[in-house]
């Protein structure tokens, strides 16, 4: 038994996407640099993929910008904004559980002289828009507020938020990795109305990652909007041959972005689809738990949170222990963010919620995909509820 519910780490491969990346890596292996025919045709390649991504979030072609990973997005937008515009101000506003690469990028800066104020959240884990908007000061030049909480799911009111941004001409930047594949993310309205494009997403800056919606791991994205309205200085972190419109220097990752706009192309056809899939069957799920182990409690908002999510604590069961004796059974759930699993700490995301050391000790995250049927659903909860039923007899 193979059972994956660790899907906020990392999505299979769609193998719509794996067919049209594997030219890349043997017959079309050009630098797309180069000027002869083979630069060319990777070229040619690149720029289709920019174009499907600019279709996908409703902008212009160069306001995307290709990058190597979430992480390098962030780092690039936080740090490469602030140092780029700190004559204008040096106050930056972000949120006590945004993922680790915006905390330790807001450290730097603060050891760099810019102060940072990270918004509290409210049990549900949600930050209040009436914080963010006595947080601003007329030195305060960047706000970064992620969409979608990478533990624990939680949506936050981005919209309102960019609103306020906006007219006190702060710049915007979100964080929407685990946000895109179930939610629309348009920039701009579309001249088509339709139920999701009636309000559009609106912020500055937006950061994706292509293995998080079926695409492959390597490639990130950072949308930049091109804005009159307040300055778009950028200081890059890597410089050299100048591609990505000067902001990412290093030959781009041909196959793997071309695997990303058709990732997003594949999102934009059935995101509603997946999102009611998942929704569906972690409704299942949390009945089967709660039926299992009466005393199971969800972290985070029941309702404001990623359709796939289910963060949860077991009262008396150490989480360590139950990802071990799930693994045995051919489960994989997790603990909460791949990127802090070695770094022998409690969920910062967690203790933003107060929840006490013992409830954080015992909560696990279950992630959903478009991949997970019903039946292993099922299995998932029973073999679940078995295990800790076990360990309390211990």
């Amino acid at each position: 038994m193979s059972i994956y519910l660790d899907n906020a780490a990392t999505t299979p491969v769609d193998p719509a996407v794996r067919e049209a990346m594997l030219p890349y890596f043997t017959d079309t292996f050009g630098n797309p640099s180069s000027a002869h025919r083979f630069g060319q045709q990777a070229h040619v390649a690149l720029n289709s993929a920019r174009q499907q991504a600019a279709n996908a979030l409703g902008c212009e072609l160069d306001e995307i910008v290709f990058t190597g990973s979430a992480t390098e997005s962030n780092n690039t937008i936080l740090l490469g904004y602030a140092r780029a515009n700190r004559a204008r101000g040096n106050h930056i506003i972000t949120s006590m559980i945004e993922h680790d690469c915006i905390l330790r990028a807001c450290s730097v800066l603060e050891n760099e002289g810019f102060s940072v104020t990270y918004l509290p959240v409210n049990p549900d884990g949600l930050v209040s828009v009436e914080s963010f908007e006595k947080a601003c000061t007329k030195e305060t030049i960047l706000a970064s507020i992620m969409a979608a909480n990478n533990e624990i799911g939680t949506l936050q009111p981005i919209q309102e938020m960019a609103e306020i941004a906006h007219q006190k001409n702060i710049f915007f930047h979100t964080d929407a990795v685990q946000y895109y594949g179930y939610y629309p993310c348009k920039m701009y309205p579309d001249p088509v109305v339709g139920a999701e494009n009636l309000s559009p997403l609106r912020v500055d800056a937006l950061t994706l990652s292509a293995h998080k919606f079926y695409g492959p791991k390597g490639v990130g994205l950072l949308y930049i909007r091109k804005s009159d309205r307040i300055g778009t200085k950028i200081e890059p972190l890597l410089v050299g041959g100048g591609q990505e419109f000067g902001l990412r220097a290093g030959t781009q990752n041909v196959g793997g972005i071309v695997g990303m706009g058709i990732a997003m192309e594949l999102i934009e056809k059935n995101r509603s689809a997946y999102a009611t899939h998942v929704f569906d069957i972690r409704e299942t799920l949390w009945q089967i738990l709660r039926t299992e182990i009466p005393d199971v409690r969800i972290n985070g908002s029941p309702s404001d949170r990623l359709p796939n999510n289910l963060n949860i604590h077991i009262p008396g069961i150490r989480a360590e222990t139950l990802l071990i004796r799930l693994d045995l059974a051919g489960i994989a759930v997790s603990t909460g963010s791949a990127c802090s699993v070695n770094q022998d700490q409690s969920s910062h995301v967690l203790q933003a919620l107060h929840l006490h050391p013992e409830e954080i000790d015992s909560s696990i995250r279950i992630t959903l995909s478009k991949n997970t049927i019903l039946p292993d659903i099922e299995t998932a909860g029973k073999t679940l509820g078995s295990i800790v039923k076990e360990l309390r007899k211990t």
